[in-house]
């Protein structure tokens, strides 16, 4: 197919890295590459950086988390659980590190999940491992973190916001930790693949269906199967049955993006739901087109994000140059 991609963006999309995920280990080396050859933003000592190892879920490993605190941040501040992307078979710290850093130059404390990635861990692992982590966060919100129990938020991008999405219904329905706000950039969210989307961009920059489709049977595994297939709402948020009491939300879709109907659906079941939800429908864009970053359109997705964060968490309204 041929798309109206954004006339600022079109000339860069045969420049960008496209990685095949059929070899998962290779994949993973080459975005690792690519991760190491960019580069990396620096605070300016704005920020203090920490990594450590917290309980993991039952019986499970602990789980790397990297921890970023605002020097100048005072007591009490709020707090953004980070959950990466990477279609739940690729990503790490490192490459989540702009966007984390990004979040904690707005004056939140940031905690950063490195959860165990499919096909080796299928679901439930990374999900068990990013609420394992909003527990430890939650406990150690006064003790140790100086973060405001009642001001935490849980971010991610498509596979992340997936995982963010499944942490709302997850403490919702355990009776967990309060969550006071829901970003998902670009959400990976339902497994049926039955979308006009889904079923439409095959051939789309950076991720298409047949992406789209492969990273669901990566992570479901042996659950995989279809629209019918018995697949649980929290690896799948999308088939959430009730959405109601739920956090506010932010959701975000790109107009040539596999993803963007199932990301339209479900903010408009949390609109219906009585969750306050902004949506945001860029056009021109693809998954994975905030790469080029000196875009206008790039400018004003960050810019967005940033504004929703400063607005939900009672941040001061000064916001950092988007990069």
């Amino acid at each position: 197919m041929r798309y109206a991609i954004d006339p600022e963006i079109a000339p860069w999309v045969a420049l960008l890295v496209d990685v095949p995920i059929a070899d998962v280990a290779q994949a993973r080396a080459r975005v690792r590459e690519l991760t190491a050859a960019a580069p990396q933003p620096d605070s300016g000592g704005t920020v203090s950086i920490s990594d450590r190892a917290i309980p993991g879920p039952a019986g499970a490993p602990d789980v790397r988390v990297r921890i970023y605190r605002p020097v100048a941040a005072p007591a009490d501040c709020p707090a953004v659980l980070f959950l990466h992307g990477g279609g739940f078979i690729l990503g790490d710290l490192d490459m989540a590190h702009p966007e984390a850093l990004r979040f904690a130059e707005l004056g939140c404390v940031v905690v950063s999940v490195d959860y165990r990635l499919a096909p080796e861990h299928p679901y439930p692992a990374a999900v068990d491992d990013a609420y394992a982590a909003l527990i430890w966060l939650a406990r150690e919100a006064r003790p140790s973190l100086g973060v405001d129990p009642a001001r935490i938020a849980v971010a991610g991008g498509s596979a992340g916001a997936c995982l963010a999405a499944a942490l709302t219904l997850l403490s919702r329905d355990r009776g967990g930790p309060a969550l006071c706000f829901q970003l998902l950039s670009v959400p990976k969210l339902d497994d049926r693949l039955g979308t006009v989307s889904v079923r439409t961009f095959t051939d789309t920059p950076m991720w298409d269906s047949g992406k789209v489709a492969l990273t669901w049977r990566y992570y479901l595994g042996d659950r995989a199967g279809g629209p019918d297939a018995h697949v649980p709402a929290y690896a799948a948020p999308a088939r959430a049955q009730d959405l109601s009491g739920l956090p506010p939300a932010f959701v975000s879709v790109c107009e040539f993006d596999p993803l963007r109907d199932e990301g339209l659906a479900y903010a408009q079941r949390l609109v219906q739901a009585g969750v306050p939800t902004e949506l945001h429908l860029y056009p021109g864009t693809f998954h994975g087109s905030r790469l080029i970053h000196g875009a206008q359109i790039t400018r004003q997705m960050i810019a967005d994000e940033d504004r929703a964060v400063v607005r939900r968490l009672g941040l001061e309204p000064r916001l950092p140059p988007s990069r």
